[in-house]
């Protein structure tokens, strides 16, 4: 009889590739996860892993025993979803991702809406950049993922993962307030901010390939001069005075902007969405997850 917790591992480690990531992801040990898959191979009678470099490549037969495995965790999922829809009361546990701006304004409202519903149901949140986000609720790390979307610039799709669009929020150019300085005051659109210094997120976010590209249509190179993950640290820079940045409106929710915000053409819009994997989307404790933060997205920003 074949242990799922062993398939799980062997699961992690073709999507991992190395058995320290394996072990990273699930908590364990290394060398307990080395020999959780020498015991399924001595279970299966066949070679699983061959060495290659640093990490491992899988044997046909262990690719296939990924494939099954794959179908029996979403069985389970299956199964888990109908039990608790027996249930009279939502309870239960749902692991969730969440990028930063989406954390701090959809977040509180959507979390005081459980609490009150839904007593019996514990949401765990970790804020993550959605495309890892998005990869790790694929690869079972989390239970459902709130993630965003450039204009032109899709996010990461991954086979099983369900999306169901949450809100859209404008994109505009954020200066800092009149009186600052001669240089910002003079700013209206996107190309009287060419000399001026820029704050973006760091290469490789989704959100700085689209406003270099933004810029880039408008005629010029921004100078970008600092760098940060962390979108309130933008609007600090702007509001102070010591740069310009092109923020979506979500960013604002919860208080009064400092800074002088001005439309862009095309009024291009950033769109967020939940995604799940499909085995669960009729579980009704995410399905409660969802419905809060449906309902809190729309009040914030409807349509």
């Amino acid at each position: 009889m074949l242990e799922i917790r062993r398939l799980r591992l062997l699961r992690e480690l073709s999507i991992r590739g190395t058995l320290a990531e394996v072990a990273e992801a699930l908590a364990y040990s290394p060398s307990s996860v080395s020999q959780q898959l020498a015991l399924l191979e001595k279970e299966t009678g066949v070679e699983l892993m061959r060495k290659s470099g640093r990490g491992v490549l899988l044997t046909p037969q262990a690719q296939l025993l990924v494939a099954h495995t794959e179908e029996l965790l979403d069985a389970f999922e299956r199964t888990e979803a109908a039990l608790a829809a027996s249930q009279s009361e939502v309870s239960g546990t749902v692991r969730l991702a969440v990028f930063q701006t989406a954390a701090l304004a959809l977040m509180p409202s959507a979390l005081r809406a459980l609490r009150e519903r839904h007593p019996q149901l514990r949401v765990e949140m970790v804020q993550h950049e959605p495309e890892t986000a998005l990869r790790e609720t694929w690869a079972r790390s989390f239970d459902l993922v709130v993630a965003e979307q450039y204009p032109h610039h899709a996010a990461p799709h991954y086979e099983g993962l369900e999306r169901q669009g949450l809100t859209r929020d404008t994109i505009r150019l954020a200066v800092p307030p009149l009186g600052t300085d001669a240089a910002s005051d003079a700013v209206w659109r996107l190309p009287d901010a060419a000399r001026l210094a820029w704050v973006m997120e760091p290469h490789g976010a989704a959100s700085r390939h689209w406003a270099e590209q933004a810029c880039r249509m408008a005629g010029f190179e921004p100078d970008v001069r600092y760098e940060t993950a962390d979108l309130q640290a933008h609007v600090q820079l702007v509001e102070s005075g010591n740069a310009v940045a092109l923020l979506p409106d979500l960013v604002w929710v919860g208080r009064t902007p400092g800074a002088r915000l001005l439309g862009l053409e095309g009024a291009p819009q950033r769109s967020v969405f939940t995604a799940m994997r499909s085995s669960s989307t009729k579980n009704p404790v995410m399905r409660a997850v969802r419905q809060a933060l449906e309902e809190t997205a729309g009040a914030l920003l409807p349509a």
